[in-house]
């Protein structure tokens, strides 16, 4: 009989590709939710066989979307304790209390790091300030509405976010707590740029470097922001922090199916073809500072975060995690 767990994990596989989970947070959160449902409803009783289980689903969760660090960071969480746990000879029972442990760790970790930002990041806000924002970031929309709710008078332009358009979602969340939104199109941020003072904007990846990968059109809006000396400021939870990037490894932009800019039908030549990449990157030096849930840090200071949060501070011991890390992806 087919697990129902199961159904429920291909749907949020689904739904990541699909983009209707959306925003690195919650791509994450719902990978661990995954793992976290394969664990409480594995069918057998044997340990050597819910941990197959568990790094299945992660594999599945893995292939989901490329770019998103968070999603494979929670993934590893888990793994790595279901792992150790099978490696000290855990029961089933005990296998299955350390994974979901693990799992609503992480999805607590995740959600009170976004109250964090939204309390570290409203104080860099001014009353009065106009804002920009770009995308449908959990992180930069927490920083705004909280400096909302302290009682600072705002107004924000938000771009569209072609070509899924996930600024209208944003200016919605916006304008339902009575913020002053201005709805613009993504090529309209320097038209307006001279007018705002800060722009916050999200991550889907940060670089040991400090380089932010997020939406297409995130460092065009930080060149015009350069250009007009108006703050930019990153929103990103410390789990967005690329550990590849510490051992020279790029972080792969997705480029995703060319009928979400245009229907096929349209295009009348052959000659004629689409590029859709959902990232770009925003340099270091474009970057004021990124807003974390450990606090404010300056974009050269990322390397410094990750090897905080990984626990690993000599070059022997990052030598120790590279190796760590080539296996866990031979496994994963």
């Amino acid at each position: 009989m087919t697990n129902p767990a199961h159904i429920e994990i291909s749907r949020i596989a689904e739904d990541i590709i699909a983009m209707r989970i959306r925003g690195a947070g919650e791509i994450a959160r719902s990978a661990v939710k995954a793992l976290l449902l394969a664990a409480q409803n594995s069918q057998t009783d044997n340990p050597t066989d819910l941990l197959e289980e568990i790094e299945e689903t992660a594999k599945l969760m893995m292939r989901t979307r490329p770019t998103a660090v968070s999603l494979p960071n929670g993934i590893r969480y888990v793994v790595h304790r279901a792992r150790g746990a099978s490696r000290s000879g855990a029961s089933f029972s005990t296998l299955r209390e350390t994974t979901v442990k693990a799992c609503n760790e992480f999805i607590e970790n995740s959600e009170m790091a976004i109250e964090k930002i939204g309390e570290i990041g409203a104080r860099r806000i001014l009353d009065g300030d106009v804002l920009m924002t770009h995308c449908d970031s959990s992180a930069a929309l927490k920083v705004i509405e909280t400096a909302w709710r302290n009682g600072k008078r705002l107004k924000v332009y938000v771009t569209e976010t072609r070509p899924r358009f996930q600024g209208r979602i944003t200016a919605e969340r916006l304008g339902a707590l009575g913020i002053p939104v201005i709805l613009i199109i993504d090529s309209a941020a320097r038209y307006f740029m001279n007018e705002v003072d800060r722009v916050i904007v999200g991550a889907d990846a940060v670089s040991a470097n400090g380089a932010v990968v997020n939406k297409i059109g995130t460092s065009m809006m930080a060149l015009a922001a350069r250009e007009s000396r108006t703050h930019f400021f990153v929103a990103a939870e410390s789990y967005k922090f690329s550990p590849e990037t510490m051992f020279g490894e790029l972080v792969k932009i997705e480029e995703r199916d060319a009928s979400e800019v245009i229907p096929p039908s349209e295009i009348k030549y052959r000659s004629i073809s689409v590029a859709n990449p959902s990232f770009d990157v925003t340099p270091p030096e474009y970057i004021d500072f990124i807003i974390t849930e450990r606090g404010i840090i300056p974009p050269q200071a990322a390397i410094l975060l990750l090897q905080q949060v990984l626990g690993v501070v000599t070059p022997e011991e990052l030598e120790e995690f590279q190796t760590y890390e080539l296996r866990e992806e031979e496994s994963i």
